[in-house]
């Protein structure tokens, strides 16, 4: 059964266009390291891409070294143990620690680590309930970008390029870090993890505070 937050997430992202079932073995390897929610969203919907691709619920351990990779320096494994719960058609990532829930996210297509200091001070007390927000407060069109016009993107680069597969993302061509445009033209199909290698390979991530921030969070 879906709870009413789950529901309210197929609501806004429709029914998965592509399902993986996940094996027993990934269950028991994540138990105790993941809310028991996620966990129980995974042995009933699968991992999913949702939305033609937009949005893709994953196996974090396929990312665990590139999130380290792209948090080394950030000061931001000092807080947390940080996993790939979820990610965008774009190439967002996004994360869940143990004690601050859904609170970073990593948009590697302009090489930013998305997160506030406020949320990172607060520890979680209710991790099932935090996941249930997770999905349940999920909107299309912050999974999507926007070109200079301010017109969504994806639909029409799925149009243009083809749907995605699970280890693909749509890339910009040159990178934005490289003065790209956030445009249709410059967008691509691209293999995920080679994609993000290469974009932290030009750039090392901003975030939008400051060092002392974390080097004070918890004291």
């Amino acid at each position: 059964m879906r709870d009413e937050h789950f529901e309210a997430f197929i609501a806004e992202f429709g029914e998965a266009t592509s399902r993986e079932e996940v094996p027993a073995s990934a269950i028991a390897r994540w138990r105790g390291a993941l809310p028991d929610q996620l966990l129980a969203y995974w042995e009933h919907e699968g991992w999913c891409g949702y939305a033609d691709g937009l949005f893709w619920t994953v196996d974090p351990a396929l990312y665990d070294e590139i999130v380290a990779h792209w948090l080394q320096g950030s000061g931001l494994l000092k807080l947390d143990r940080f996993h790939v719960i979820a990610r965008s058609g774009f190439g967002t990532l996004h994360l869940w620690g143990p004690k601050t829930g859904a609170s970073v996210s990593i948009m590697c297509s302009t090489n930013t680590i998305i997160c506030a200091a406020s949320d990172l001070k607060k520890t979680i007390t209710d991790a099932d309930q935090s996941i249930r927000d997770f999905f349940g407060h999920r909107w299309r069109e912050d999974e999507d970008m926007k070109d200079a016009q301010r017109l969504p993107l994806f639909e029409r680069a799925r149009a243009r390029l083809g749907e995605l597969s699970k280890s693909e993302m749509y890339g910009f061509e040159p990178a934005l870090v490289l003065g790209g445009e956030v445009s249709l033209g410059s967008l691509g199909t691209v293999d995920l993890e080679v994609h993000l290698a290469i974009l932290l390979g030009l750039a090392a991530p901003t975030m939008p505070f400051a060092r002392v921030d974390i080097d004070n969070l918890r004291g």
